[in-house]
């Protein structure tokens, strides 16, 4: 794979990208409320209400649970214990978010291309398959992982004003940078590279987008495992699912080379 053509075509989908900003405004909306989502249920409602969230005895139990399996945790009060737990399982929500906001972006590279009538000079350039793909794929996750980064400096930023003292710091670990550091970008990078493969035998961009709920699903099961204390991501069980996640990517690339039929895609779409 020739690295420069890569990058070249990268460049020029992001050129296209800054000359259509609404193109990434999907992502924007996502991240957007994937941020401020966690403050309303762990800081706001609670004050609403006017009840602390430690009043639950219920959800006291799962905490107990965690504090248990989280020496982070067990070394903070009930309170803070608690907020420090959701802010941890709404980080999940930061692996989600650019998955649902690129795979509109991913799933318009083929299927736009062949719309505006641009694909066809792309396929005469030098560019392999292969080094097509991976492109598309990288320039529909370049801007959802900054978009993303953005985001989360403004989470951990607000964490600092308004959650109680001490709980940022059980974020500030090897087990969240693994999250959304490793197994998050891997597992965007398999969701793109699975919609481009679905989108080069369909004519429909939402068919393409489809395809991404099948990653999407796991993730947000996750998210309701945690919440409910029937299991806890350790950061050797985060490094096996970006493991998974990073073969599932090679694999994909594999299949989209595989499903693209180079010579003759542009003869079967209509």
């Amino acid at each position: 794979m020739n690295r420069a053509r890569v990058m070249t075509l990268i460049g020029k989908e992001l050129r296209e990208f800054r000359a259509n900003p609404a193109a990434i405004l999907p992502v924007l909306v996502v991240v957007a409320l994937c941020t401020v989502l966690p403050f309303v249920v762990v800081i706001v409602i609670p004050k609403v209400i006017g009840q602390p969230m430690t009043a639950d005895h219920n959800l006291q139990r799962i905490i107990d649970i965690a504090r248990q399996r989280s020496p982070e945790l067990a070394a903070l009060p009930p309170q803070a214990a608690t907020e420090a737990f959701f802010f941890q399982q709404f980080l999940l929500l930061f692996l989600v978010a650019p998955i649902i906001g690129a795979v509109s972006l991913a799933a318009y590279t083929v299927v736009g291309e062949k719309q505006g009538r641009t694909l066809e000079p792309l396929l005469t350039t030098p560019l392999s398959t292969s080094e097509l793909l991976v492109a598309k794929a990288l320039a529909s996750f370049l801007p959802s992982l900054v978009i993303e980064a953005a985001g989360l400096c403004v989470y951990l930023g607000l964490i600092a004003l308004f959650a109680s003292p001490g709980v940022l710091d059980t974020l500030l670990s090897l087990r969240t940078l693994l999250m959304v550091g490793v197994m998050g970008p891997f597992a965007s990078l398999a969701a793109l590279q699975a919609t481009i493969a679905v989108s080069s035998r369909v004519n429909d961009p939402r068919s393409a987008q489809q395809i991404a709920v099948l990653l999407v699903l796991p993730l947000v099961m996750m998210l309701v495992g945690q919440v409910s204390g029937a299991f806890f991501l350790s950061s050797s069980i985060l490094v096996a699912f970006s493991v998974a996640m990073a073969v599932a990517w090679v694999l994909l690339i594999l299949l989209s080379v595989a499903l693209f039929e180079r010579e003759t895609i542009l003869t079967r779409w209509k």
